[in-house]
């Protein structure tokens, strides 16, 4: 899997970025998913070398070590090392108001949490793979961003350094960075296609 020059241009490479994302912060990564990881290439970017760093610590990562760090980071004994959740990061407790407005949108949005998860719309992964759902699924740029605006840039940035610096953090140590340095040129991205679109109305 290349980073830089995916198949279906660059809203393609954005919603890869994001399921990626999902899937490795929603469970401890299978050896498929460490194989997959294990083939990423990035380019000379700072983004591109969080890939490349990724590559490297997955190569070299075997499952039940990932699963150690996973539940190190993210379960704990009673909790983990850092509380992925956008209710916690924003107002200090679980299923507070931010969930509250998450499921608003999300419902006239059509989208409803699958019956086998258990964990609650505003985990980090969950909010991942629903950017990842509505660029695949050509949602209006407009709503895209919405849903950037309103339920990732006010607490997933912050999240993604304290990934970066975590005590338990090997192989997810890239995986922050990537997070971090995607939001950051995503709003970006967004904003330009919303122009653009814009300027073709005119």
């Amino acid at each position: 899997m290349t980073v830089h020059d995916p198949e279906g241009g660059a809203d393609g490479l954005r919603a890869d970025v994001y399921r990626l994302l999902a899937l490795t912060l929603a469970a401890p990564p299978s050896a498929d998913l460490l194989a997959l990881l294990g083939n990423l290439t990035g380019d000379a970017t700072p983004l591109g070398r969080a890939f490349d760093d990724l590559a490297s610590r997955a190569g070299a990562t075997d499952p039940k070590a990932a699963e150690r760090e996973f539940n190190a980071l993210f379960i704990g004994v009673v909790q983990g090392e850092l509380v992925p959740y956008a209710s916690y990061y924003r107002t200090g407790f679980l299923t507070d108001r931010p969930l509250s407005a998450l499921r608003a949108d999300l419902q006239a949005l059509g989208l409803e949490r699958a019956p086998d998860v258990s964990e609650p719309e505003d985990h980090i992964a969950a909010l991942c793979d629903v950017m990842a759902v509505l660029i695949r699924e050509g949602a209006d740029p407009a709503v895209q961003r919405h849903m950037l605006d309103s339920h990732l840039m006010p607490w997933a940035g912050r999240f993604f350094q304290d990934l970066e610096k975590a005590e338990a953090a090997g192989l997810y140590r890239p995986v922050g960075t990537i997070g971090r340095l995607f939001l950051e040129v995503e709003q970006e991205a967004l904003n330009r296609q919303i122009e653009e679109l814009e300027g073709v109305d005119a």
